[in-house]
């Protein structure tokens, strides 16, 4: 019979497809490694049977064992996959920012899901590696998998991944291109790549345009499973010990707007459903592929399904709200009102550590004398029945509130003003109809909101400017 005696079985062994480029076929081939096609539905199935297998071997986990992880989700299922087979209990840690298609998929192979807050510093007690660490230490046979610095993570790959695309390729491979999350599947896969390949093989990397990887700023970006986001609190910036990058030649920055097109034209256009990064990591490969000579052959690693992200990239009112679609260009769009202005108003965030005293003599400077964003003091996760936000914005300083607070002794001077915040402000994505946004915006008995574009904050308008884009006759509510 060809049959499989265990679910562990069918971990790995993706297919290579070639993908279509822009240029008509002409240039270097390009394949996609479909590892969305592995029974657990990601890259991560691989390093979650290695992590484990490791640990028993090693002693760390016995029969009857508690698997911890704190994952974006891929490798928790993953885990959660191996150890139901196994017998084991899993217990997956995930930020409020995971999309629900992932938890729901962790619990359907018994997973006990804790969510923890994904806007703060590495230090915080309740940053996901922190928990995921504590309750693996608390309970009885509790074993952390540690994926960001298990030497596991990156050996899987060189045991398989590598081989498998020397083998597909019959060595002609040229050149490979990952995202980097964790750092493990470009580490190992590249390590075994450019060994027996004599160095010949280049290595790239694809990450998130803000993630330190590639030389951002640190700031969230909207793309799951990639890249590195720095909390400015943070004290001490550890990479992963799982990336090795020595073995990267170099690691181009993509877009979240370009990941996220990206990849809604792999499903409409190739017939692909795959999640963000694997978007990223094709606009990358695109890029890889258009400097290259005409007979390289490029391997681009797509790591897990759009299935999980249906709620997100592939959700039309999603995107619009965050600003990475345009909207319609037929009638008046929010991002119209922000260009109409006189006084265009980029958003003039106040870092959540300033003092009390300065963000008064700030909010005093303002000629409106209107709301405040504040930034940086975590993100706003977008929980049922509420708009995605922007994630650097926590909420909003109002002028007399904080000038009550003082007067009152609620708030001193020198406090942080991130200790004395009101509620965010209404936010609308460039795109948005501008007479639907300020229908809201009145509704909300604030005047002031934020435009976001490709899920930025960018400018502040009032409803004064939503209603001065709109044509004649259409609604102007006070």
């Amino acid at each position: 019979m060809d049959a499989h005696e265990s679910v562990t079985e069918l971990i790995g062994n993706t297919p290579l497809l070639r993908l279509r480029m822009p240029g008509g076929g002409r240039g270097p081939a390009v394949y996609g490694k479909l590892e969305y096609l592995s029974v657990g539905g990601s890259v991560k199935d691989r390093i979650g049977l290695r992590m484990i297998e490791q640990a028993e071997r090693d002693g760390l986990l016995l029969p009857g064992g508690t698997v911890v992880e704190a994952s974006s989700g891929n490798t928790g299922l993953g885990l959660a996959l191996v150890a139901a087979t196994k017998g084991y209990r899993a217990v997956v840690v995930v930020t409020d920012r995971v999309s629900g298609e992932k938890v729901a998929a962790l619990r359907a192979f018994g997973a006990e899901v804790v969510f923890k807050p994904a806007g703060v510093p590495r230090e915080h007690p309740e940053h996901p590696f922190n928990a995921a660490a504590r309750i693996a230490e608390e309970t009885p046979g509790g074993w952390c998998a540690g994926q960001y610095d298990n030497p596991a993570n990156p050996e899987a790959h060189y045991l398989t991944t590598g081989p498998e695309i020397w083998r597909q390729t019959e060595g002609r491979i040229t050149h490979l291109v990952s995202c980097v999350g964790t750092g493990g599947t470009i580490s190992g896969t590249g390590r075994y790549l450019k060994e027996v390949s004599g160095g010949s093989v280049q290595v790239i990397g694809a990450d998130p345009a803000s993630s330190v990887y590639s030389g951002g700023d640190g700031r969230p970006y909207f793309i799951e499973a990639a890249g590195h986001w720095r909390h400015p609190e943070t004290v001490e910036d550890v990479w992963p010990r799982s990336y090795h990058q020595d073995v990267v030649d170099r690691v181009l920055p993509v877009a979240d707007r370009d990941s996220v097109l990206t990849v809604r034209r792999l499903a409409r256009e190739q017939g692909l459903l795959v999640g963000g990064s694997s978007g990223t990591a094709v606009a990358a490969a695109r890029q890889v592929a258009a400097e290259a000579p005409e007979e390289a052959v490029v391997v681009v690693i797509l790591p897990d399904s759009g299935r999980q992200y249906l709620s997100k990239y592939f959700d039309d009112t999603w995107l619009l709200r965050l600003g990475f679609l345009d909207g319609d260009e037929s009638g008046a769009r929010v991002g119209d009102a922000v260009a109409a202005t006189v006084r265009e108003r980029p958003v003039p965030y106040l870092n959540g550590r300033t003092t009390v005293a300065d963000a008064l003599a700030a909010l005093q400077n303002r000629r409106d004398g209107g709301e405040q964003a504040v930034l940086p003091a975590g993100p706003c996760p977008a929980g049922p029945g509420r708009r995605p936000t922007a994630p650097e914005l926590a909420g909003s300083v109002v002028l007399d509130g904080l000038r009550a607070a003082v007067e009152t002794g609620r708030a001193a001077l020198g406090d942080p003003v991130g200790d004395h915040l009101a509620a965010p402000l209404p936010q609308f994505g460039s795109g948005e109809p501008a007479e639907a946004a300020l229908a809201e915006l009145a509704d909300s008995g604030v005047d002031t909101a934020v435009v976001l574009h490709d899920g930025h904050a960018v400018a502040l308008i009032c409803s004064a400017e939503l209603r001065a884009c709109l044509p004649v006759g259409k609604s102007r509510r006070p």
